[in-house]
């Protein structure tokens, strides 16, 4: 039997419903850990996540028998579920509908992975708009239609 090798690493983004900054100090690294725990249980491996208070980047190595749209319908439809069953925010919790996927290159892992980790400080002088948008531009991001 041969043997099937991959690296697949992806760089994804969601923000909250209508980029509300429900994504506080106290609810912040619970939510990062719970989506740790989704992606333990559904065997994608979670290398690194932060944002600000209302949006996520996660970067993972991702298995090919996954599909990239139900890997992320998986982890937002049981955090945002998790979140509110729990009470974890004051109002109720939505992430807003769609998501950005950049495949990443082996090699600039380590670029991405910096990238994320210093999301708080970048957020202090880029707004969630302009960064959807150099994104856009730089990677060259296309929109699909979502059913």
């Amino acid at each position: 039997m041969g043997n099937t090798y991959h690296s697949i690493w992806l760089h994804l983004i969601w923000s909250t419903k209508n980029r509300k900054p429900l994504i506080t100090s106290g609810l912040k690294f619970h939510l990062y850990e719970k989506v740790r725990e989704i992606c333990h249980e559904k065997e994608y491996h979670t290398d690194f996540i932060n944002g600000t208070d209302d949006h996520v980047h996660l970067l993972l190595s991702l298995n090919p028998k996954f599909a990239v749209s139900e890997t992320v319908k998986n982890i937002k439809g049981l955090t945002w579920q998790w979140v509110n069953e729990e009470k974890r925010t004051e109002e109720y919790f939505e992430w807003q509908d769609g998501y950005a996927v950049i495949s990443v290159s082996p090699s600039n892992v380590h670029k991405v992975r910096n990238y994320i980790r210093n999301q708080e400080k970048h957020h202090l002088h880029t707004s969630y708009e302009q960064e959807t948008d150099w994104l856009k531009n730089t990677v060259h991001l296309q929109t699909i239609s979502t059913p």
